[in-house]
């Protein structure tokens, strides 16, 4: 029940300089302190005595907004902690309007309910209940019951002097919950940065060119549920993955650095592509929740023949583009990891011969270019356009290129070159006499063309070779020493590389010196023309056994 319309009382100048000083305590106390019980407990202290109630309540809605927490309470009888349905009695009428609401006697208004009285013992005749107003809504209510004095009634003084309280407390409650909110979330921020940070360090450092493989993951957000690998094995094979944790946030950044550390230790133990995805599935299919799963490709290249042992679970296919220009799609052999316990991996053998192969996940398939989706011909079209840059320049640029188009998830992209393998181009041992040259360069001559050089640049590779293999007859044999050399030609990736090698006493390379070329003497200027023919030509460390090596390079075009 409300007050009749009558001229509302006034509050006294002392009324004002009270709640004026209170008003300033307060938002003192609730920008200073982190405790929002204890704040407010001392607010309502303040406010109870300032208006001279008997006893007072602070209550909050809960999160769900379906109940009315009592968070602080003032009297010989505190209630502290109790819990009334959101509607329940005056508060939640008061919370429910939005509006302050004034009793005189308790026994006549419908709404009031007894529950509190109930729980403390006490006995309310008269009541105020102000909202602890935020905008258009409110946060709670703050009531205080029986006037103390001879009235024994709270008047219209009371009412506007508490609404202006409890509009200032509910206004200082929703700075401390955006203050605590924000401090929440720059913690989390925090949290993420740093799981973000750990994600990048599982992943591999790049090595330096001409290193047959190249990983990049390009994080849609601070952190990513996508992975790669690249790990050495015996006899010189390099084993390799890329795996696409399923779903987005914290727990697929979890799942995702569960699944890499498994990988790098399954990895070593099991070689095989196919027992390392059975391996990890039975893992996962443990203990991954939420039905999450993984689908990943590993691998495993053997340099000694460009041979790639590939299986994959569920993932997007794999791309191979070979030496001629052909271009083949792997596809997925097996469901992704997680989903079926006892699950067979099957691996596909691929001969690279000189080619590449790439794996992405579908954060650069489904990367939308005017619309579209790349897609895995889009993808291919990419590893084209790129396959005449060197492999790490290509892996960029390819990423570079998607990357540029909206991104709807984690990108990563792994390439493996078989380019740089060392190729055998020719190979053959000769006695150190000038007259064993001329087979040496027509043999020679010969198998360069027939592995694709033109005619015109076999035949300065030939004079190259000629005038190295006649100084080593010249100046490490000389007149009195009779011995051989071997010439080993190798092609890697887009560069001849060639060996001259000797059995005589080694020679000090700094002795090696071309002659002036303006002394038109005879001889002694072949140093000068394999400098010239040649992209490099320097003398390394003879292998056991032998004298001198000296190896020049071509750069092909």
């Amino acid at each position: 029940m409300t007050s009749p319309t009558s001229p509302p009382d006034q509050p006294t100048a002392h009324d004002y300089e009270g709640a004026f000083d209170l008003l300033a305590r307060m938002a003192e106390d609730f920008a200073a302190n982190l405790d929002l019980q204890e704040t407010v407990r001392r607010a309502l202290t303040s406010i109870v005595a300032l208006v001279h109630a008997q006893a007072g309540s602070f209550w909050l809605l809960t999160e769900d907004q379906r109940e009315l927490l009592c968070l602080a309470s003032v009297g010989p009888n505190p209630i502290t902690g109790l819990r009334l349905p959101a509607g329940e009695g005056i508060v939640g009428k008061t919370v429910a309007r939005c509006a302050c609401q004034r009793v005189l006697d308790t026994t006549e208004d419908p709404d009031f309910s007894s529950i509190a009285d109930e729980t403390s013992g006490m006995l309310t005749r008269s009541l105020i209940c102000s909202p602890l107003r935020f905008g258009e809504r409110a946060l709670g209510a703050v009531e205080l019951i029986n006037k103390q004095g001879e009235s024994a009634c709270f008047d219209e003084a009371d009412a506007t002097l508490l609404k202006v309280l409890a509009s200032s407390a509910g206004l200082a409650i929703a700075n401390s919950r955006l203050a605590a909110a924000q401090r929440a979330h720059e913690r989390t921020t925090r949290e993420i940065e740093l799981v973000g940070e750990i994600q990048r360090n599982l992943l591999p450092a790049r090595q330096p060119a001409p290193f047959p493989a190249v990983g990049l993951n390009l994080p849609a957000r601070v952190v990513s549920g996508d992975f790669f690998d690249i790990l050495p094995l015996s006899q010189g094979r390099i084993g390799f993955c890329l795996g696409d944790v399923s779903g987005k946030g914290i727990n697929a950044a979890l799942l995702m650095a569960k699944t890499a550390s498994l990988y790098r230790c399954v990895a070593r133990d099991h070689e095989a592509p196919g027992a390392v995805l059975e391996r990890l599935n039975e893992e996962l299919c443990e203990t991954a929740t939420r039905g999450m799963f993984v689908t990943m490709v590993a691998g495993v290249y053997d340099p000694r023949d460009g041979t790639v042992e590939l299986a994959s679970a569920g993932h997007e296919p794999a791309i191979v583009r070979y030496e001629d220009g052909r271009v083949d799609r792997i596809e997925a052999g097996a469901p992704p990891l997680g989903i079926l316990p006892g699950q067979a991996f099957p691996a596909e053998e691929v001969a690279l011969e000189g080619g590449s192969i790439y794996l992405c996940s579908d954060g650069l398939t489904e990367a939308c270019s005017g619309g579209r989706e790349i897609g895995s011909e889009g993808f291919e079209e990419l590893v084209v356009r790129y396959a005449d840059k060197p492999l790490h320049e290509r892996v960029d640029a390819i990423a570079a290129e998607a990357g540029s188009f909206e991104l709807r998830d984690d990108l990563t992209l792994l390439a493996l070159s078989d380019a740089e393998r060392p190729r055998a181009v020719f190979e053959q041992r000769i006695t150190a006499r000038p007259e064993q040259l001329k087979p040496l360069r027509d043999a020679l001559c010969q198998a360069l063309q027939e592995h694709g050089l033109a005619m015109g640049l076999a035949k300065d590779v030939v004079l190259a070779v000629d005038e190295a293999c006649q100084n080593v007859i010249r100046h490490a044999y000389g007149e009195d020493r009779e011995g051989d050399i071997l010439l080993r030609v190798e092609r890697r990736g887009d560069r001849l590389v060639l060996d001259v090698i000797d059995y005589a006493p080694p020679t000090d390379p700094a002795q090696v010196v071309p002659r002036d070329l303006a002394d038109l003497r005879p001889g002694g200027l072949g140093t000068h023309f394999i400098a010239e023919v040649m992209d490099s030509a320097e003398f390394l460390e003879a292998p056991a056994g032998c004298g001198n090596l000296l190896r020049l390079e071509k750069r092909l075009p």
